[in-house]
């Protein structure tokens, strides 16, 4: 579930041995599953661990871990790095705005979590997002586009040699294209 490198491990036990005897990390995400997650580390004594928790063991240290928080946790990574600039503890939680999908869910929610998950980060940089409407009975995913993209003179190179291709590469056998539902003529409905 989570991974946490030998240094963030050595720096976690060295900070707990400072601690109150027992007392380990709690891992959590405030938010979790929203645009406004948030992923934390704080100190757990043993008066706090609640039932439901899951306990992860780690070299001299246990990390306790909500049962809410639990599916936005999958795939976290807990580092310790030092370089020339000092020292920084880093938690990377690729799941913690949107719970990940299992393998065998349905098409249409592997879809929508990877349009969620790795597009819409990278639309968001100019401003835009994307919906996936509906997948048709003949295999392709029907998107719709809006803020910055709606209009965007580059929306076809978007959805053909990006969405499209990577989905192809990741479901080829289950989607044959994407199509583009939006209406990019300008006017009063386009972002600019």
């Amino acid at each position: 579930m989570i991974s946490i490198s030998e240094s963030a491990q050595a720096h976690f036990a060295k900070l707990l041995s400072q601690q109150a005897e027992g007392t380990n990390i709690r891992v959590f995400v405030v938010n979790p599953g929203t645009a406004k997650a948030e992923c934390g580390v704080s100190y757990c004594p043993t008066d706090a661990v609640e039932t439901d928790d899951l306990e992860l063991k780690f070299n001299g240290f246990s990390a306790y871990v909500d049962a809410e928080s639990q599916p936005f946790l999958e795939e976290a990574e807990i580092d310790f790095v030092t370089d020339q600039m000092g020292s920084q503890l880093t938690l990377k939680a690729p799941n913690a705005k949107l719970r990940k999908v299992a393998d065998d869910a349905p098409l249409f929610d592997r879809v929508d979590y990877f349009i969620k998950a790795e597009v819409n980060p990278q639309l968001a940089g100019h401003g835009g997002e994307c919906n996936l409407m509906e997948i048709t009975e003949d295999g392709y995913a029907v998107l719709q586009f809006g803020g910055g993209c709606n209009g965007c003179s580059q929306i076809d190179v978007t959805v053909k040699d990006g969405i499209e291709s990577q989905l192809l590469e990741i479901m080829g056998g289950e989607i044959k294209g994407v199509r583009d539902a939006t209406e990019h003529q300008r006017g009063e409905h386009s972002y600019y």
